[in-house]
């Protein structure tokens, strides 16, 4: 019995939310881990900077579009709260085999 229920999931992500380097099945192209974690965080510094921008626009008076702001604005903390939810899984992933007896 197959299940195929996560690959119709897969579809409704949105393109410029897919890291580079990762095919349809999950499988890296040739990327290294460190090139992955380093696409992730850099999406997440442009979504940071992005919200920075409109913020200052919008205080100099070049833009009025308070919904824009805002929603750039919450793009932003919620990447990188996600961002941090997977520091300290990672961290805590770390301790618990650290702690491990051999």
């Amino acid at each position: 019995m197959a299940i195929d229920g996560i690959s119709q999931v897969k579809q409704l992500i949105p393109d410029n939310f897919r890291i580079s380097g990762i095919d349809d099945q999950g499988k890296a192209s040739g990327v290294s881990f460190g090139e992955y974690l380093n696409s992730a965080l850099m999406k997440v510094t442009d979504l940071e900077n992005h919200s920075d921008q409109l913020k200052e626009d919008f205080a100099l008076g070049k833009t009025d579009n308070i919904p824009e702001v805002l929603i750039a604005g919450e793009k932003a903390n919620i990447a990188l709260q996600f961002t941090m939810s997977i520091r300290n899984k990672v961290v805590d992933a770390y301790s618990e085999i650290m702690r491990m007896q051999i």
